[in-house]
């Protein structure tokens, strides 16, 4: 049986800690609605917010792989260009050298094809110099060239994998096609060069098997960093299940922990009448 005491006040204890256990919900609550966060540190959910931390960390690290991959793609895009440029002058030069190894072709009119093939040369060299990005090249290694090369080696998911792709030499290439007057002076050693397995074609189908390595590894790339902005967004799709808050529940429990206040507090107030209740008892 309730002791009726002016001392201790049963009724208003326990109206001060329902009081303090909803205030503390109701804290929670606005703090969930002001961030949009069901758990925004380790004292919500030291679990869940451990799990969240490390998501994010994956995102932030496939964001900045992707900034990389995307240099790697435009290396890869020049390069390409590049080699397109030189496959494009090896054929016009192609033509040029069956004209010499015509053996009719003599006189000013060999020394104007020799030219002419001199010319498309220049060309060659000038676009194995000036195929660089951002102050890389895979192809110039000439004298001129306005990259460093090298190789490329490209970092491509979180946990630090990478992807690599090799350099092609445009310096021996150029080696292979630039021929000396006393070659292009003979239609003989020309028709040689342009045979199926000579030194010009051998050169040329060098240029295709590169234009196919970087296309693929260009097209490797792309799916990469698609893969990885996908992955980025199925990521945040998980982290948002684990830590945001249901803005449409969080509402509903705010407005029911306001009413739960009220009348906790009108409670507390009651109780805390009791005492002056019992002094009337002694009054005359």
């Amino acid at each position: 049986m309730p002791v009726n005491s002016i001392i201790t006040n049963s009724s208003a204890l326990l109206a001060v800690e329902a009081l303090d256990g909803i205030n503390a919900s109701l804290q929670t609550t606005q703090n969930e609605i002001s961030t949009g966060y069901r758990v925004s540190n380790a004292t919500d959910d030291g679990a869940a917010y451990a799990v969240a931390q490390s998501v994010r960390s994956d995102v932030g690290a496939l964001t900045s792989v992707n900034q990389q991959l995307g240099g790697a793609s435009g290396l890869l895009g020049t390069t390409l260009t590049g080699l397109n440029s030189i496959s494009s002058t090896l054929s016009s030069a192609r033509d040029v050298l069956i004209s010499l190894a015509d053996v009719s072709v003599q006189g000013n009119e060999r020394t104007q094809y020799e030219e002419q093939y001199n010319q498309l040369m220049i060309s060659i060299r000038a676009n194995i110099q000036d195929t660089s990005y951002n102050g890389a090249t895979l192809i110039g290694d000439v004298t001129g060239s306005t990259g460093s090369f090298s190789s490329l080696s490209v970092v491509r998911n979180e946990v630090g994998n990478s992807y690599t792709v090799s350099s092609f030499s445009g310096s021996a290439l150029y080696g292979s096609v630039a021929f000396t007057s006393t070659q292009l002076g003979s239609s003989t050693t020309v028709a040689s060069l342009i045979s199926a397995t000579g030194t010009f074609v051998n050169a040329s189908n060098s240029v295709g098997t590169a234009l196919n390595q970087y296309g693929s590894a260009s097209d490797y790339l792309s799916n990469q960093m698609t893969f990885n902005s996908d992955k980025i967004d199925s990521l945040n799709d998980g982290l948002g299940a684990l830590v945001d808050a249901d803005m449409t529940q969080e509402s509903a429990q705010l407005q029911a922990l306001q009413v739960q206040q009220q009348l906790a507090t009108q409670a507390l107030s009651i109780a805390n009448q009791a005492p002056q209740a019992l002094l009337k008892l002694f009054e005359s």
